[in-house]
């Protein structure tokens, strides 16, 4: 039986970028398709959302595109720890088999305990806090991608400040703190 490790402990402090990720998959309701699911990754560094896929269906397959994009954006080095839930996605095989390709050390919280991973869950309660449940109900899985990007890319990433950050944004914290 394997072993899960939580290399983290609540320790959510860093100094560089891409030392620690965060990743979590969060449920939104569409009138038409039903439930949708966004996975997310985020740097504790900057707490950027680096990495991220909305879908209809919670496979595996939508961590590992989440996982994807974050590592389209980044040069990652050795010993960058990712932490994630016990989440039948996270413990996959092939979720695990990419970690272990691309030398990332997988972290896990221990089982129902969402403080172990609460710079994600923050995000996800802000998201839908600021605007999912601000309007309506998306109508279909589309409308509520358009709309969750929106907030990601337009919103979230350029213009959300946070006082553990400097008061700054994600972005602006990181175009003036690293050289990422």
């Amino acid at each position: 039986m394997k072993t899960y490790k939580n290399l983290l402990n609540q320790d959510f402090s860093t100094i560089v970028l891409n030392q620690k990720w965060v990743a979590d998959i969060t449920y939104i309701y569409t009138i038409s398709d039903g439930w949708c699911y966004l996975s997310t990754i985020m740097d504790l560094y900057s707490r950027k959302i680096i990495g991220y896929h909305f879908d209809q269906t919670m496979q595996a397959s939508i961590v590992i595109k989440a996982l994807n994009d974050a590592l389209s954006k980044r040069k990652i080095e050795k010993g960058l720890v990712l932490h994630t839930d016990l989440g039948a996605q996270y413990t996959s095989i092939d979720y695990e088999t990419k970690l272990s390709a691309m030398n990332i050390c997988h972290s896990y919280s221990k089982k129902g305990c969402p403080y172990d991973n609460a710079g994600i869950e923050s995000f996800h309660a802000l998201l839908k806090k600021e605007h999912v449940y601000q309007r309506p109900a998306y109508f279909n899985f589309e409308e509520a991608k358009h709309h969750v990007f929106s907030y990601v890319q337009g919103f979230y990433n350029n213009h959300r400040i946070h006082s553990a950050i400097a008061h700054l944004s994600p972005n602006k914290f990181e175009q003036k703190f690293s050289v990422a």
